[in-house]
């Protein structure tokens, strides 16, 4: 590591290894980007980690029948679920050590440097940006199909959703969080009223009406042999996608090294419940050949009802829970990204309310504006690829953490360490391997904006990183102690 001092402002610039230049910035750049602290409890962060799923719940998954069928969409549940309670598990140790914005991110850049680090914040930013324009063609199809007050599907519909909610995140963090807790727990009823009617109508034989096929292993219960199992996998992930993002709260929570482990592990568990229950009631009540290409699964699941016209609505409380939760999330990363130089400076910005304001507004208009493609499934399986990506940069990072750093202070420990991590790390390369077995146009896609974002970093901002900003300073403190062992 080399320093020198620049003469124009007589700060200092730190060399580091990797061709990365670091500067402090003043105090007053970090008073105008402060979000507001001591906001959220972990029952609030735990509400927070359902909304971000929820919508999973209500559609998205079932496309994964025909991919696999109900046996292979099954197993590969499983096998997610798994991977998901594992770098859940990861998130809570690495949360409660390192508590601030960046989540992943923060994670990544002390374990794997600013490359790495950027390299997560960027999959996470893409996952998050991403996902709510998919989501907003599933509130379209919704939407249209109740028919509320004549509204149709369409490009002004989008334009609503992505204007009331990204104005009600510009109102305040704590106004915002109460809210997306309210819409969650509504979604959440729905499913509970979907398990009751849903019960009555089940019937085992719908879960295999779909013909085998002449794949290798195919029969009733895999109609499309071992291979889809492998395919159904980017459709598992839609039950848990997102979870990882209650950390990014981190700076707006009370008590952040106690309150996110249990917020993030207690959202999982209830989402491990609600994933069983709609994947094996759906199934069994709509028949898997049926719901396997349904916009809205569960409606379709309980037939011409009036509970069913009850979910119908609820459902669409369950897509805003997700749609107005993960806005909150890449306003998030890409503040933290910009308050450290990764990203321009000016979107980290926050207003009187300690609002990022251009971190909420540009992303939402990108995804606004990849809304319009009216492709949601594309949409989703490059939103998957990149999530996907960030668990293998975020499992890594834990593991080499808890190998370089063993004296690292972790207010809450990983049971089973590094072997839970590696795990999830196992399972979430075969994911990513998975999306461009199911969509490789969308895996490209999503491949060519990262290393879009990749270049940026190497051509310029790789020289601009700000040393004052907390996630810098949690990998600078890491260097310190290392250097004097």
């Amino acid at each position: 590591m080399e320093e020198r001092i620049l003469s124009r402002d007589n700060t200092k610039e730190t060399h580091l290894v990797g061709g990365i230049d670091i500067h402090a910035e003043s105090q007053t750049y970090l008073q105008k980007r402060q979000l507001r602290s001591g906001t959220a409890g972990w029952v609030l962060l735990a509400g927070l980690g359902v909304s971000y799923v929820v919508s999973g719940d209500y559609s998205g998954w079932n496309f994964g029948l025909a991919e696999g069928g109900f046996g292979g969409l099954t197993i590969a549940v499983v096998i997610i679920a798994a991977m998901y309670l594992c770098l859940v598990l990861g998130m809570a140790e690495l949360s409660s050590a390192l508590p601030a914005a960046g989540g992943g991110y923060t994670f990544a850049r002390r374990a794997l440097g600013p490359w790495g680090g950027f390299a997560t914040g960027t999959a996470i930013l893409i996952e998050y940006s991403i996902a709510p324009a998919a989501i907003a063609t599933f509130i379209g199809a919704y939407v249209d199909s109740l028919n509320i007050l004549g509204i149709t599907d369409g490009w002004w519909l989008y334009l609503a959703v992505y204007a009331i909610f990204i104005g009600i995140h510009l109102c305040g963090v704590g106004e915002a969080l109460k809210g997306l807790f309210t819409i969650a727990a509504i979604a959440l009823i729905g499913l509970v009223i979907f398990v009751i009617a849903a019960i009555g109508r089940f019937d085992s034989a719908n879960l295999v009406d779909i013909a085998p096929g002449s794949a290798a292993g195919a029969s009733d219960l895999l109609p499309f042999g071992y291979l889809g199992i492998w395919s159904a996998i980017p459709f598992a992930i839609w039950f848990f996608l997102a979870i990882e993002g209650v950390p990014l709260a981190a700076e707006e929570t009370a008590d952040p090294q106690r309150n996110v482990p249990r917020g993030i592990i207690a959202a999982i568990s209830i989402l491990m419940i609600t994933c069983a229950a709609v994947l094996i009631l759906a199934t069994g009540a709509g028949g898997a050949a049926s719901i396997s290409e349904s916009g809205n699964p569960l409606v379709e699941a309980l037939g011409d009802t009036t509970i069913a016209k009850v979910v119908n609505y609820i459902g669409l409380a369950g897509l805003v829970a997700s749609f107005f939760s993960v806005i909150y999330a890449y306003s998030r990363q890409l503040f933290a990204l910009s308050r450290a130089g990764y990203l321009p400076t000016v979107l980290s910005v926050t207003n009187s309310r300690k609002v990022p304001t251009l971190a909420l507004v540009v992303p939402g208009v990108v995804g606004f504006l990849l809304s319009l493609t009216g492709k949601g499934a594309l949409l989703l399986n490059m939103a998957v690829c990149a999530a996907a990506v960030s668990y293998v940069l975020i499992m890594l990072s834990h593991i080499i953490l808890r190998r370089r750093e063993p004296e690292m202070h972790r207010p809450y420990r990983t049971p089973g360490g590094s072997m839970t991590t590696g795990f999830a790390l196992c399972v979430a390369v075969i994911a990513v391997a998975g999306t461009f077995l199911v969509d490789v146009v969308a895996a490209l896609c999503c491949l060519g904006v990262f290393v879009i974002f990749l270049l940026y970093f190497a051509l310029f901002s790789r020289h601009r990183l700000v040393a004052n900003s907390p996630d810098e300073e949690f990998a600078a403190l890491a260097q310190a102690q290392a250097d004097l062992r």
